[in-house]
């Protein structure tokens, strides 16, 4: 106990530990969304888009955030744009995004020089790189998205579950996607810094495919996703520092158990029952 008292006496993880939490409470309440439309690897695309953006701006000496937020959105539209026009599957449009996003980033990099720190901070992620001015970037997000889920809950769930319908009554379903796909986009670029472009998606995907697995209903997947979500980000930078691994790492490994545990203990009951 009193190992886990010093942990939280640094600001550094007191930073972490808020900017942690919000973004996982903002990438469960779009997993849900993302997952059912089977847009989840969004999370792994723009996070290829953030490495690229990151690699530009370390470059050309600029701030990070602000080359990575407006490449990142703007990849995230084109993702949608692009899938609402051709009508095709959304990993389609992720796919080559996220590859032709890998390439660029690999030869900007090879280009200026090679890998340094803060290019490998931001696709392994560095809670060490978590600023004040990212605490208030995510209490403002994560606000957009709860006002978001709050007020427009109703035609939320009818563009997730049944677009066709959701069109029929008059919902504008195409803003409502570009508006996800926004806040996905922040999410990504935000969640970054202290998960890394190469695991940001595993903030969006475990946890609601974890809890579509012990609940049935909409609201108490969105509800049990976000639990789910910041336990596990709890858990894992509890492990991360008690025996010193990457914190990035460590969440996914903390989602990963808690998945595999419910998708044994969900196969066991339905054997006992038959």
């Amino acid at each position: 106990m009193s190992d886990l008292l010093n942990m939280f006496s640094y600001s550094f993880i007191q930073r972490a530990l808020i900017v942690g939490l919000l973004i996982s409470l903002c990438a469960a309440l779009l997993g849900v969304i993302l997952v059912q439309k089977r847009y989840s690897l969004i999370g792994h695309g723009l996070g290829d888009v953030g490495f690229a953006s990151t690699a530009l701006a370390v470059a050309l000496g600029l701030p990070v955030l602000a080359v990575s937020a407006p490449v990142v959105v703007v990849a995230a539209c084109a993702i949608m744009f692009y899938s609402q026009r051709v009508k095709s599957s959304g990993d389609v449009a992720i796919g080559m995004v996220a590859t032709g996003s890998l390439a660029a980033g690999v030869v900007i990099t090879a280009v200026s020089g090679g890998f340094n720190v803060d290019v490998s901070d931001y696709m392994f992620g560095s809670i060490l790189a978590i600023s004040d001015g990212d605490v208030i970037l995510s209490l403002i997000l994560s606000a957009v998205i709860i006002v978001l889920f709050a007020v427009c809950y109703n035609r939320l769930f009818l563009v997730t579950c049944d677009e066709t319908f959701a069109r029929a009554s008059g919902v504008r379903v195409g803003f409502y996607q570009f508006v996800i796909a926004l806040l996905t986009a922040l999410t990504v670029v935000l969640g970054m810094r202290m998960m890394g472009s190469l695991l940001i998606s595993s903030l969006i995907i475990f946890p609601a495919v974890t809890a579509g697995k012990l609940v049935k209903s909409f609201k108490a997947v969105v509800i049990l996703s976000v639990i789910l979500s910041m336990a596990c980000f709890i858990m894992g930078i509890l492990l991360s520092f008690k025996i010193n691994l990457p914190t990035g790492a460590s969440i996914v490994i903390v989602n990963i158990v808690i998945l595999v545990a419910v998708s044994v203990i969900r196969w066991a009951a339905n054997l006992k029952k038959h």
